[in-house]
């Protein structure tokens, strides 16, 4: 039996609170500087969604940025946050969480682009449901009122995306915290959870193999959901700009490269699978791995623009929650000066 702790919530109706703050756009992110083979470490998971790192260190666009990247992977997004509050790690990709917030609030991240985001016309992420779950009779959103949603932390992205689907059913669930996306797919297949939301890359094969049932998208209750972000410390944001300018510049070519191959198809879908291959789904054999590469394509934003309608309505849902303090302005988690604001 998996230990865990459940924490149940409840559910109010809530007005948005009002977007804080000016409005900056940059025009573009600037070129990047002579090439100084800086030494920095970026926090990733093994997910596709991480692939414009990927592709910028496989591709040389760090390099030619100017930066000798290392990555460091994480199992979770609180985990990543508290190591670039550290210093252990310059710069990551992942989901805005309380953990986020907080450190935020303490002045040491800074959320600085966009990375991830559900898009109309693209397959998005999913709502499950295990077999169990499936089998009692659970086959859309609504009809996990009274069951168990796995998140991996209370005040993570699964929280936040749980919490709006049953906000907008009118239902009441129980969230099961088992800190890694590995203990949440073993609860879903030993039917100890009822309902999970993840990203299609792994929703689709769990689905496929019949170990979960897909019953909803999160695109429907979450429209236009900045679901994963770029940041990075609060001192390399205000100290170091020619250094997270060089980074961004390189994250957005590799960017550039994955949406040309996985959603445009303009460019070799093959060779794009192959790159992905070496970082996600690595203990499988490379045609065993590609359909779930595949269908894990997702919108990255090009040049890591930024939704700060989504990430303003996050933040207020957090607060709602009572997960971070109700005084926290969105300018104290965002730095709006690096990337194209969209939603505002």
């Amino acid at each position: 039996m998996i230990k865990r702790e459940e924490i149940r919530t409840t559910f109010n109706r809530r007005k948005a609170l009002a977007l804080m703050g000016g409005t900056v756009v940059a025009s573009g992110l600037a070129a990047p500087a002579l090439a100084m083979n800086k030494k920095i470490k970026v926090g990733a998971l093994r997910f596709a969604s991480h692939a414009g790192n990927f592709v910028a260190f496989e591709r040389g666009y760090f390099a030619e940025a100017g930066l000798d990247v290392e990555f460091e992977f994480f199992q979770a997004a609180q985990p990543m946050a508290v190591a670039i509050a550290s210093g252990d790690v310059d710069y990551a990709v992942t989901a805005m969480s309380g953990g986020l917030i907080s450190l935020a609030d303490k002045g040491a991240i800074k959320v600085i682009g966009g990375a991830l985001s559900e898009e109309d016309g693209i397959d998005g992420q999913k709502f499950l449901a295990s077999d169990a779950a499936f089998q009692a009779g659970v086959r859309t959103p609504k009809d996990l009122a009274g069951k168990k949603f796995a998140v991996t932390q209370a005040g993570s992205s699964f929280h936040y995306m749980g919490s709006k689907m049953a906000q907008a059913e009118g239902i009441d669930i129980s969230f099961t915290p088992l800190q890694k996306v590995g203990a949440i797919i073993g609860a879903m297949k030993s039917g100890q959870v009822d309902g999970w939301s993840i990203v299609p890359h792994i929703a689709k094969p769990l689905a496929g193999s019949g170990a979960v049932h897909i019953i909803g998208n999160v695109s429907d209750y979450i429209p236009d959901y900045q679901v994963t972000t770029v940041f990075t410390s609060a001192k390399n944001a205000s100290d170091e700009r020619g250094l997270t300018e060089n980074f961004l510049s390189g994250f957005s070519r590799g960017v550039d490269d994955y949406t040309a191959a996985m959603i445009d198809q303009t460019a070799d879908q093959d060779a794009m699978v192959d790159l992905i291959h070496k970082y996600v789904y690595t203990d499988r054999p490379r045609e065993k791995a590609a359909p779930s590469i595949i269908n894990g394509t997702m919108r990255l934003n090009a040049g890591a623009a930024m939704n700060l309608a989504s990430l303003q309505d996050q933040l207020s849902w957090f607060q709602s929650e009572g997960l971070v303090d109700a005084d926290i302005s969105i300018d104290q988690v965002v730095d709006q000066s690096y990337v194209e604001i969209i939603g505002a």
